[in-house]
């Protein structure tokens, strides 16, 4: 009777324990599916190290055709590769990441064209891009050259005294260059000045075109960009502009305040301002000045105006808690036919002192914050829309503050892709890695190793010995 109890019990032990496995396997093999098909991380790090950027989220959410990403490479170095490449597949069933070993499969990587390892291939179907390195940067800019078709040409006028593409200097724009260069564009120069037998300044005909010439905006030229002329533009080459405009064209125009400091002097260009009236936006003789203090968190005095706060038009609405520093800007009136894209802090004001590099406040005459700085709009002269954005100045893009923490080149990015018409790119882009080593003096370098080497195990040791002495 005992026996049969015992076999009763055991049995349904047994039964107990098989059905407890088997729920723990189907539990397992469910998480597996699951994990497999749905792959999901959360990134706790401050920086957001291992989250994609907004702009790769959106351009590879938006895929409406498959996209392959091949990464060839060793396979022992697919490890590293996996841990940003998968991000992107996990975005979208429309994106395959594949990987291939040159040396196993030396026949499709030479019909690829592959020559070294590392080598990273975009293919959308019907262009071939290569990301240049294994960044977010590198492969979302050669994800987007190989969806974009057709050529657009960022061009650059030169001739009264513009920041240069090729100038690496503190107020060049040769990051500006490099910046579109990854995002699909290309760069050129063009000279509109004609020979102006009248001009008091001879410099005012650099670059000039033959006499009699008329000036005209080159037709392959997507974006005509107007970078801080130190000259006054004549009214041939300003009706050339607004001609480019009526006829579907899309300019950016940066202008700097008319400053007269020292052997500097910035001359205002009276045509091009009335143009510009014509427009909705009226450009201010003055100089934003930001009273707030912030700018001293960075180093930077009032002359640089840092904004926070934007409007809800599309080149801004994305820039959320993103800060711009908009240095030696001049303040914009804007009216009927264009739309306001950011402003100064109500800690601001705009004095009419363009002659003196101190900084002198006339609560009587200044105008007070918030002040216009940037403005957009469209032209329908013809059947083609154009576009235009004003900016009240030209240095928040120059080599000394594009990348002034992200926000200076993601807008200007932002007003390019909305000039030409990609407004789905409109996004805050991949940003560097941030640099966050720490310095240490040879004095601390000692008391840490000191602390941790030396004393952490001796406290162990004595905790030891303390233990030992009490139980024995």
């Amino acid at each position: 009777m005992q026996s049969d109890w015992m076999k009763t019990r055991q049995t349904k032990y047994t039964l107990y324990v098989t059905v407890y496995l088997l729920v723990i396997i189907a539990v397992l093999g469910a998480a597996n599916w699951l994990a497999n098909r749905h792959n999901k991380s959360i990134d706790f790090t401050s920086s957001k190290k291992f989250s994609l950027s907004d702009q790769t989220v959106k351009v590879v959410k938006g895929l409406a055709k498959d996209v392959t990403i091949t990464d060839y490479d060793k396979t022992s170095s697919f490890t590293t590769s996996r841990d940003l490449l998968d991000r992107y597949g996990n975005l979208s069933s429309k994106l395959h990441v594949v990987y291939v070993d040159p040396d196993k499969k030396p026949q499709l990587a030479r019909a690829a064209g592959i020559r070294s390892y590392g080598q990273i291939m975009v293919d959308s179907g019907t262009k071939k891009e290569e990301a240049k390195s294994l960044t977010e940067e590198e492969v979302t800019g050669a994800l987007i050259r190989s969806l974009k078709s057709g050529e657009r040409n960022a061009c650059f006028v030169k001739g009264n005294g513009e920041h240069g593409l090729d100038d690496s200097g503190r107020f060049g724009y040769s990051f500006v260059k490099e910046s579109l260069t990854k995002n699909n564009y290309k760069t050129k120069a063009v000279t509109l000045a004609t020979a102006a037998a009248d001009a008091k300044d001879a410099k005012i005909a650099l670059g000039a075109a033959p006499s009699g010439a008329k000036p005209e905006v080159p037709a392959d030229c997507t974006i005509l960009i107007v970078a801080g002329p130190k000259y006054e533009y004549p009214q041939p080459v300003v009706d050339a502009i607004q001609s480019y405009l009526n006829n579907g064209g899309r300019a950016l125009l940066m202008l700097d305040p008319p400053l007269k400091m020292g052997k500097e002097e910035t001359q205002d260009s009276v045509a091009l301002d009335k143009m510009l009236d014509t427009l909705g936006v009226t450009v201010g003789k003055d100089l934003a000045l930001d009273l707030s203090g912030v700018g001293q968190i960075f180093g930077m005095g009032p002359e640089v105006a840092l904004v926070t706060s934007y409007e809800s038009h599309a080149i801004v609405k994305d820039m959320k808690e993103v800060g711009t520093a908009v240095p030696l800007a001049r303040t914009l009136d804007v009216k009927s036919g264009a739309e306001k894209l950011f402003s100064t802090s109500e800690n601001s004001i705009a004095t009419t002192n363009l002659s003196s590099p101190e900084i002198r406040v006339d609560p009587k005459k200044d105008k007070k914050g918030p002040l216009t700085l940037a403005a957009a709009g469209t032209v329908k002269a013809t059947a083609k829309e154009g576009r235009f954005v004003v900016v009240g100045s030209s240095t928040w893009i120059a080599n000394s503050y594009f990348g002034f923490r992200g926000g200076n080149r993601d807008l200007f990015l932002n007003m390019m892709n909305w000039l030409s018409s990609d407004e789905d790119l409109i996004s805050i882009r991949p940003k560097e890695p941030e640099d966050r080593r720490l310095s240490l003096s040879r004095r601390q370098m000692g008391t840490i190793f000191s602390s941790s080497v030396v004393g952490l195990p001796l406290i162990v040791i004595a905790a030891g010995l303390m233990v030992w002495w009490k139980r024995r």
